[in-house]
């Protein structure tokens, strides 16, 4: 295919016609298994589902185009894909983590991988020179979330590779956020790009998926496509079917959840009831100048801070009708959540923030909501 813009090829990547019947739209594999000769000769390339099936292989195909990287794994969540990359690192590896990130990833590594022997720093991937100290012990992999989840801080992807490569760590971004129609870390020097394909990938709120994109296709990939197949945590064909399907519309998406959130942020940026919008279109927002070089455009996903506390936050929260209480992102209706309610026994989230999703709603509906949610 000759078009580069990540648009086109998000609409045409995995989705080509089939080659048998010239069904437009996909087909659905099902089969768990695959015929094969009297020595287990692949006669057409596959032999069961969890070790591939023709579906997946088309997902696989998109991302790996849509990052510009060389191999993709899918996963059965965003979480599944975390943990087996995690996995794959030796005991006694050194992790450096973001201060700010998704709760499942800080569950993992604050519960879970110490039990594998594998230790976790946690600095301000904003704070160049915290990281660059952070780097002077041995240091296997640099974990970059940015925007983060859910103060939105932005991240340096390159001088941060940078970094990390200097120090011996493979590098690796939660692309989540951004995706590649606004964000391409493998091309500013990431080694592994990591999403939650749950979110704008499928677009509409009803496919848990997960993917590893990988800058080459090395022994790294290997050993997590090895330890992908064994343990298990494939996605199912269903599920990467309704993932493409979500591909073909990401960047018409994309754009409206970008525009829709740029005037959201702007109508609450001057409410006397906001104590703060956590927005990388801002300009005022700390790493605006960061997020404007790396990123197409700045993303629908924003948190707000409340002057009046966890009691306003929640009282806002309560008021919507627009805006639907409910945990996720990236689908085509606007979400709100109180992050500091539902991150367990150890909240992180200030009690004072909401996290907004902001969806495909008419822009002037999403503010006369949030208008009336804060009178």
């Amino acid at each position: 295919m000759t078009a580069k813009q990540p648009a086109t090829l998000a609409v045409h990547v995995g989705n080509e016609p089939d080659p048998t019947t010239g069904a437009v739209a996909p087909p659905l594999h099902l089969s768990t298994t695959f015929r094969h000769g009297p020595a287990g000769e692949r006669s057409a390339g596959y032999e069961y589902q969890r070790e591939g099936n023709p579906t997946n292989d088309r997902l696989r195909e998109a991302l790996m185009a849509l990052e510009g990287g060389k191999q993709a794994m899918t996963f059965a969540s965003g979480m599944a894909a975390m943990t087996t990359l995690l996995e794959c690192l030796p005991n006694g590896a050194r992790v450096l983590f973001p201060d700010d990130c998704y709760t499942g990833l800080r569950m993992l590594f604050e519960e879970f991988l110490p039990e594998r022997g594998i230790q976790a720093t946690v600095v301000d991937m904003a704070d160049l020179d915290a990281v660059r100290a952070a780097c002077t012990t041995p240091l296997a992999m640099l974990w970059i979330e940015t925007p983060s989840n859910p103060l939105m801080k932005v991240a340096d992807i390159a001088a941060l590779a940078e970094i990390g490569h200097r120090a011996g760590a493979t590098v690796v971004v939660d692309n989540t956020f951004a995706t590649p129609l606004l964000q391409r870390p493998l091309a500013l020097g990431a080694d592994i790009v990591m999403h939650s394909t749950t979110k704008y990938f499928g677009g509409h709120s009803d496919v848990l998926g997960g993917a590893l994109v990988f800058a080459e296709d090395d022994a790294l990939a290997h050993k997590v496509a090895h330890r992908l197949h064994v343990t298990g945590a494939v996605l199912a064909p269903f599920s990467a079917w309704l993932t493409l399907r979500g591909c073909r519309s990401l960047g018409a998406r994309m754009a409206m959840h970008c525009a829709n959130a740029r005037k959201v942020a702007d109508f609450l940026a001057t409410h006397p009831a906001v104590e703060r919008v956590n927005w990388p279109g801002l300009s005022i927002h700390p790493g605006h100048d960061i997020a404007a070089r790396q990123m197409r455009d700045f993303g629908g996903m924003m948190s707000i801070q409340l002057r009046g506390g966890r009691e306003a936050a929640l009282a806002m929260a309560g008021k919507l009708h627009l805006f639907t209480n409910a945990t996720s992102l990236g689908g085509c209706e606007s979400l709100v959540e109180h992050r500091a309610s539902v991150e367990g026994a150890n909240p992180r989230s200030p009690q004072n923030l909401l996290r907004l999703s902001v969806g495909l709603e008419d822009g002037d509906d999403l503010i006369a909501d949030l208008a009336q949610a804060l009178s």
